[in-house]
């Protein structure tokens, strides 16, 4: 076995709610006897935590999120930078970067990585950065700088919204990437000098975590007032997820249906959904319940009689990949409805472990939703269905021997 050297994590923000995934491989990475240490972009701006935030032992260190704010410390590291013997290689992939991109982001993503090269942190052997966007940017120049490799795990924002040109540089500097849906990986293929570089790693869950539940479901089909049909959606409140055409939908149900929307988590949007809420008169059927810790999520979905997320392609081009609360849902028997956006039907085929439908459609999601909220025996079936394939198909162990693999076989390559 090739000698393991401490991997240096660049991650956009740490910690954050909504990417439990991450927090969950980083764990994973620490079981699996690695040592990391954790380099963040920004600081956090939820002010919950997950318990798997609490058990994972690697230091954290933040960048300065804006060079501006912290000015001595970033002169400190130019200063210093401008003496290794990587800098002017550095310095001409940051300018040629800066032609084709000439944003103050960029410049940040540059000074970000000085900052990380002049404050190295003790025996860091190895760069990997989370996501494919800003993280990798720092991580690249600060691989120049320091001439140390780097690999990189690619998700689903990060990929769709960044340029083929920018993705191209960065498949060909790193030892490789992954990512998390067939979608996102053939793409990348399609840019990689060399494909072979490219693999496909399901996250997965820590089913120690979401263990399976033997108690069943009240059989509710939305006749009893008293006794409402529970649906539940956990994310942001951001357009991709898709919201609005979700209240649109709710607010298309026959009227002699009865049923309680609730919602999980936070978002930019919150506002402008709870004044369409009001305006399709749904609002007095909805609780928004902001964001909460995994075990609070948990229990939510052991309540619930569907899960709900429209997912789209927003404006930008931005989409989810594979959303981790489908695969949480699904793992605690909770029949799942969403569209055939990314990585979505990698987990669910429609008819027979939940519901697909296409994106921008509230008729043919108001169906589905009216279809399970009457037939609570068709819910308990593809949520059994579900839950079995979680249980045997998205196992997070399989995806950390992945990457355990191939960290190892890199350094292999690798003088220490």
């Amino acid at each position: 076995m090739p000698e393991r050297r401490k991997i240096v994590v660049v991650l956009k923000g740490y910690p954050r709610l909504s990417e439990t995934f991450i927090a969950q491989e980083l764990l994973g990475l620490e079981r699996a006897g690695f040592d990391l240490t954790l380099i963040a972009m920004r600081h956090p701006t939820d002010k919950k935590r997950h318990p798997v935030h609490d058990e994972i032992r690697a230091a954290v260190h933040y960048l300065p999120e804006y060079l501006y704010q912290e000015p001595v410390r970033v002169l400190r590291a130019l200063a210093a930078g401008i003496w290794r013997k990587g800098f002017c290689k550095t310095l001409r992939a940051f300018c040629a970067d800066l032609r084709r991109d000439p944003t103050p982001n960029r410049v940040r993503r540059f000074g970000q990585a000085l900052v990380l090269a002049h404050e190295w942190p003790d025996g860091g052997g190895w760069l990997h950065a989370h996501f494919a966007h800003t993280p990798a940017s720092v991580t690249r120049y600060a691989s120049l700088l320091t001439n140390v490799s780097w690999t990189c795990s690619a998700h689903a924002k990060d990929i769709w919204t960044s340029p083929d040109w920018e993705l191209t540089e960065k498949l060909n500097a790193a030892r490789w990437m992954v990512t998390c849906t067939r979608s996102g990986y053939e793409h990348l293929k399609t840019l990689a000098a060399q494909p072979k570089r490219v693999h496909l790693s399901y996250h997965g869950l820590d089913l120690t975590r979401f263990n399976h539940v033997e108690s069943q479901r009240v059989p509710r089909d939305g006749t009893d007032a008293a006794n409402p049909v529970v649906m539940l959606s956990v994310g942001r409140a951001v357009e991709k997820k898709g919201y609005d055409l979700l209240l649109r939908a709710l607010a298309t149900l026959p009227p002699d249906l009865h049923w309680r929307f609730e919602h999980i988590g936070g978002g930019d949007e919150l506002a402008r959904l709870k004044e369409l809420a009001q305006s399709l008169g749904i609002r007095d059927r909805i609780l928004w319940k902001g964001a909460l810790a995994q075990e609070d999520v948990l229990a939510h979905y052991r309540r619930a009689d569907i899960f709900a997320l429209a997912c789209r392609i927003a404006a930008d081009g931005d989409r989810d990949g594979l959303p981790n609360v489908l695969v949480e849902a699904s793992s605690q028997n909770l029949v799942c409805v969403s569209t055939n956006i990314s990585g979505v039907p990698e987990l669910l085929n429609d008819g027979e472990n939940g519901l697909v439908v296409e994106p921008e459609d509230p008729e043919a999601l108001a169906h589905a939703l009216e279809t399970l909220i009457r037939d609570p025996a068709l819910r308990k079936n593809l949520g059994e269905a579900a839950e079995k394939r979680v249980r045997a198909e998205f196992d997070h162990s399989a995806s950390i021997r992945q990457l355990k693999t191939l960290f190892e076989k890199a350094w292999r390559t690798e003088p220490v």
